[in-house]
């Protein structure tokens, strides 16, 4: 009798843990599953990363706006270097960004994107971008950025996002942990070398 309990609370442990290692495993394959998703479907307006140029170009046209921001613990100054343009469906368009550092220190930031509406998102294609990567400032240095976009022309044919003529682009900039990320580069190569 008792090792039949004894079995059964094994039973029950195992299957505690079980349970406890899956729920683990699927917290830490949260964030990235949700930016892949967000990245397939354009959900919350995240844009999509174009390999090309369009290979169609449409007369007709839509204004994009553009929008910056940054977060209180970068003391950096970011602005769109124009505040909208208006570009036909399918044509390569480039927007430049500027920022500049206020601080008396070297600091790196890194910027979030969305578009607005969040239906334009999976249509709006970037061929590259500052988001891409961090950017390191000196202090007082002031740098333009570059964004290379479409927005693809089957955005016509979709049934919610086909009435958009207007699209917000918005960045936002996070200053970036040095240590952390060298850190992590540290790491990433030491790995790279062990293969």
């Amino acid at each position: 009798m008792s090792n039949r309990r004894d079995n059964a609370n094994a039973r029950v442990v195992w299957r505690l843990i079980a349970v406890v290692v899956f729920m683990g495993a699927a917290a830490w394959a949260a964030v990235p599953f949700y930016r892949w998703f967000c990245q397939v479907t354009g959900f919350a307006g995240t844009t999509q990363i174009a390999t090309q140029e369009s290979d169609r170009v449409l007369d007709q046209t839509i204004r994009v706006r553009f929008d910056a921001n940054v977060m209180p613990d970068l003391d950096w100054s970011f602005r769109p270097m124009q505040t909208e343009m208006t570009v036909r469906l399918g044509e390569t368009a480039m927007a430049y960004y500027e920022a500049v550092n206020n601080s008396d220190q070297t600091l790196v930031g890194r910027s979030t994107y969305n578009v607005s509406p969040s239906d334009a998102g999976y249509f709006f294609e970037k061929i590259d971008c500052f988001c891409f990567t961090e950017q390191e400032l000196a202090p007082g240095e002031r740098i333009e950025m570059p964004l290379t976009f479409f927005v693809n022309p089957d955005m016509l044919d979709d049934r919610d996002a086909g009435r958009i003529r207007d699209i917000t682009l918005s960045y936002t900039f996070f200053h970036m942990d040095t240590q952390k990320s060298a850190r992590a580069d540290t790491g990433a190569s030491a790995a790279t070398a062990l293969n």
